[in-house]
């Protein structure tokens, strides 16, 4: 078994049972593990065996149930092609590519022209598969273009609107000069002609409502029901039985006016359009996070190619290429600095605001900005690879994905519209034998009112409007959500379990401390001891060294180094002999040391790592190393503190250093001297306790923790094992982040709840009102299309969530 997993764009969902439907239809499959369908995203998800079931099966199955696969489209010129054969040759090995849905290749004009699922094949990768079979793919500048179906889709429903607008005004006109407050307002007699309304009204239902008409149809033969069944019963309803009554009306001699309802169904199909575009203008602004981490890529790179200096698009950027970036432009690719200096704003993937001093042989990440010295990058990710494509890949997967709550809802908006038929079905019955016997006009108003106020729209997109903004707006802040059901489960967590180094701390040991004794000068003692440890490979010897560097303390060459093992070092400088080590080191050379017990008693109770200096057998102080604190650690915690969380440090190093880093930053539950293989143990004695835990790491001996843990967040500074084995990333390496993750899961549940209740409250409330005959139908169509623009509208409210920066 080989499993793949895909993901397509559908054109054509009109309400949540739409995509229950698709989702339905799809999971039935052979060879299909999972299919999830987000109806405000207009995205399925399948998780499939390869060997059983391709793309193009899917495809083939969503236009079967009556919707379209958009695709993104893109062109190319290519060379080498000798015959007609070149051509077959190349257009078979492109339909065979997985993400390409078509391939057709003009032997004549030399070209080529895809349609493709751009989350899975790259421009760049065609090119290079077609470069295997000997031809090459020049992509055609000005006509390559992605299908925005949204935006095609707004002036589709936009031209529908006017059309239909322009029609209905007369017949709203006829239907509110009926009212007594304004029956002064002068009304056309022929707009009262019942063969008037009907060539006004006529082009409103069916070609304006053709789209309700073809759902409906599409729903019905394959046994479901959606919104398209409501409003296409409804105005149907209302537009025949007015017809029924105009004959009526010519047949008894065309005497008085008939009460007609031509203009019940045609402002019903006008005002749900006019909500219709207001709904996917505002579900365009809830994918605004996913356009502009793309945005922020850099479309063209300056790449050295045969010894010259080119400009390419990006996406012809190969693995191996060298860059050249200069001071203010954006880094193209992630690669390794091969030549030059300079700083780079990491602010955009990281969230950090100081920009990083970078030098040869040190890491870039595609989308930064380069502040100030030209350098030279080997390229090492490009494409789908880079950081910025994996990033935007785990906000599509989170935003497609599906909460626990939006399952639960799925299920009811897939059953409402039966039971809603059914009901409407009941209170004509009820009203035409009961109510009012015999009175079929009575009977049909409140049967139309419940068929168009029930329509579940708004319960379909209650849940993944908000998990689409919420995740999006925390992406823009550095937190990866790695799906919607992390974003839901991140608001129950009770404890939060930190682990020390990288995490709480900064991961390096830094010089901290340098106390000198009797004649000796400070400078002196430093330069002695940096110049014998500069030999030294352990962390702690680096860490000083740099500390005094950092000093402005030029070093020297050391000889006879010897370094010994649980003692420390000892080596000549200047024909001077030097020891930094342990109290053990220096009884073993018979030092006398004054006052360095509580000294170094001191600053280990600090936590800090101190050590002894002796210059030509004299004892010359102490110099302490300590894995310092993050500045932003104690506000974080904090803030957990604060959040009502039970904040827990979870380490490998002794009690006494755990404590004392522990205490600095408002710590009081710690667990220390923990090996690697027992943090995941400890996890699980706290869920044993029943409690919900978080485990934040960055390392390879946290990603079991991670894993085990109720939710995992991996520092995004951290090791990629961890970060694959957590369901957040934070980006910011920073603790604060954390707290912002809880702020914004728990935001964003409310917000859904907000949706749901309201959406309830909405269809539960309005069905008996309708029922009882006490709603138009033309507010019902006026509020089921505001409803869902209300709830998007809602969500979007997740866009403006503010962060501690």
């Amino acid at each position: 078994m080989e499993q793949k997993e895909v993901s397509l764009n559908i054109a054509g969902m009109t309400c949540a049972a739409c995509a229950n439907k698709v989702e339905k239809g799809l999971s039935r499959m052979e060879g299909v593990e999972e299919a999830n369908v987000n109806f405000a995203l207009e995205r399925t998800t399948i998780k499939y065996d390869s060997s059983v079931v391709d793309t193009k099966e899917f495809e083939a199955k969503i236009e079967k149930l009556g919707y379209q696969v958009i695709h993104a489209k893109t062109e190319f010129d290519i060379s080498g092609m000798t015959c007609a054969a070149c051509a077959n040759r190349i257009e078979k090995r492109m339909n065979k590519l997985e993400g390409v849905s078509a391939a057709n290749v003009n032997f004549a004009l030399e070209t080529l022209s895809v349609e493709y699922d751009d989350r899975v094949v790259k421009p760049n990768e065609m090119s290079e598969v077609i470069k295997k079979l000997g031809f090459s793919l020049i992509p055609k500048q000005e006509t390559r273009e992605t299908v925005d179906h949204k935006e095609k889709e707004i002036d589709r429903q936009y031209g529908k609107f006017i059309f239909s607008a322009i029609l209905t005004l007369p017949l709203l006109w006829t239907m509110v000069t009926h009212f007594e407050l304004t029956a002064f307002l002068y009304m056309p007699g022929m707009f009262m002609n019942p063969w008037v309304q009907l060539a006004l009204s006529t082009p409103v239902q069916f070609i304006v409502g053709a789209q309700f008409y073809k759902g409906a149809y599409q729903a019905l033969k394959n046994k479901s029901a959606n919104m398209d069944v409501l409003v296409a019963l409804g105005t149907s309803a209302a537009y025949f039985y007015s017809i029924y009554l105009g004959w009526e009306w010519m047949r008894a001699g065309s005497q008085g006016m008939p009460e007609l309802y031509f203009e019940a169904a045609a402002v019903i199909i006008t005002l749900i359009v006019l909500g219709k575009l207001f709904e996917v203008r505002a579900k365009g602004r809830t994918s605004q996070a996913i356009q502009k981490l793309l945005g922020l890529q850099a479309k063209t790179a300056r790449v050295i190619r045969d010894g010259e200096e080119v400009e390419l698009p990006v996406e012809e950027v190969m693995a191996g290429d060298t860059v050249v970036i200069k001071p203010g432009e954006k880094v193209p690719v992630d690669g390794e600095i091969l030549e030059g200096r300079s700083a780079l704003d990491e602010s955009m993937i990281t969230g950090e605001s100081i920009p990083v001093d970078k030098s040869i042989g040190d890491p870039v990440i595609g989308a930064t900005i380069n502040k100030n010295g030209s350098i030279k990058v080997k390229a090492t990710k490009v494409g789908k690879d880079t950081a910025l494509s994996q990033i935007v890949k785990v906000v599509e997967e989170a935003q497609g994905s599906k909460a626990d709550i939006q399952r639960m809802v799925d299920k009811v908006s897939g059953i409402f519209v039966p039971v809603v038929v059914v009901i409407a079905i009941a209170t004509f019955l009820i009203w035409y034998f009961v109510v009012t016997p015999g009175d079929f006009r009575s009977a049909l108003i409140p049967t139309i009112s419940i068929l168009v106020i029930a329509c579940p729209c708004a319960l379909g997109l209650a849940t993944p409007t908000s998990i689409m903004a919420g995740s999006g707006r925390a992406a823009e802040m550095g937190l990866l959500f790695k799906g919607g059901e992390h974003l839901e489960n991140t608001q129950v967590i009770q404890t939060v379990v930190l682990d020390k180094t990288g995490t709480v701390t900064k991961g390096q040991p830094e010089l901290t401390n340098v106390s000198v004794s009797g004649r000796f000068d400070e400078k002196e003692v430093l330069y002695f001891v940096g110049s014998a440890e500069k030999n030294s490979e352990h962390p702690l010897a680096q860490a000083i060294v740099n500390g005094i560097k950092e000093r402005g303390i030029s070093l020297s060459d050391s000889s006879d180094f010897e370094a010994i093992p649980g003692y420390g070092i000892r080596a000549i400088v200047d024909d001077k002999e030097i020891l930094a080590g342990t109290r053990k080191l220096m009884n073993q050379h018979s030092i006398h040391m004054e006052n360095a017990d509580s000294l170094m008693a001191e600053l280990e109770n600090e936590g800090k790592t101190a050590m002894l200096i002796a210059i030509e057998k004299e004892f010359a102080g102490v110099i302490a190393v300590a894995d310092t604190v993050k500045e932003t650690s104690k506000e974080a915690i904090s803030r957990m503190l604060d959040l009502g969380l039970e904040v827990i440090m979870l380490t490998g190093d002794n009690e006494r250093t755990a404590k004392a880093i522990a205490k600095q930053v408002g710590i009081s539950n710690v667990i220390a001297e923990v090996i690697p293989e027992q943090k995941s143990a400890e996890i699980e004695k706290l869920q044993k306790q029943g409690k919900k835990v978080a485990m934040v790491g960055d390392g390879i001996n946290d990603a079991p923790a991670l894993a085990v843990a109720d939710i995992g967040m991996a520092i995004g500074t951290g090791t990629d094992v961890a970060i694959e084995a957590a369901d957040i990333t934070l980006m910011r390496g920073d603790l604060n982040s954390v707290a912002d993750a809880i702020h914004m899961s728990r935001k964003t549940m409310r917000n859904i709840k907000q949706n749901l209740f309201f959406a309830f409250i909405y269809n539960t409330a309005a069905i008996p009102i309708a029922a009882i005959g006490l709603l138009a139908p033309w507010v019902a169509g006026a509020a089921m299309a505001f409803s869902s623009v209300s709830v998007v509208l809602n969500a979007l409210r997740l866009q403006k969530v503010k962060f501690t920066k």
